[in-house]
């Protein structure tokens, strides 16, 4: 038997039209699902290579506290999202600073290359890249 692979993610987020609008911007794209539950709110946008990322919004709980994303808690750490190469990693690099949203710059190891930022949540998000072939 073969794990399959992620289908989404879905992160808590505590203003969902004000995080609808700041993915949309950095997406470049519409959420292909936005409903009411009944339970939680949702939005959803549709990621290349059909894996969907879901902002959620729940009418009580810790969003509602005013408690925000802290990696460094049991649970998510970060979300990572793949990157072709370096040149494509960079052109994301651009993409935030065009945004005007704050980033670490682009951090090369010999495992790969990462560009980390964070959302309006705090939610640790990274763009990555595998390491250059020599």
């Amino acid at each position: 038997m073969i794990f399959p692979g992620l289908t989404h993610i879905a992160l808590t987020v505590t203003d969902l039209p004000t995080s609808v609008d700041w993915y949309r911007q950095l997406l470049g794209s519409e959420p292909v699902l936005n409903e009411d539950t009944g339970s939680f709110h949702h939005a959803v946008f549709a990621l290349d290579g059909g894996t969907l990322l879901g902002l959620h919004a729940h009418p009580s709980g810790a969003a509602a506290s005013g408690d925000r994303f802290d990696e460094r808690r049991v649970g998510l750490d970060h979300v990572a999202f793949g990157c072709a190469d370096r040149a494509e990693l960079e052109k994301w690099q651009q993409h935030l600073d065009t945004l005007g949203i704050r980033h670490g710059g682009i951090i090369d190891a010999h495992y790969g290359s990462g560009l980390s930022f964070r959302d309006l949540d705090n939610t640790a998000l990274e763009f990555f890249a595998p390491p250059t072939p020599r």
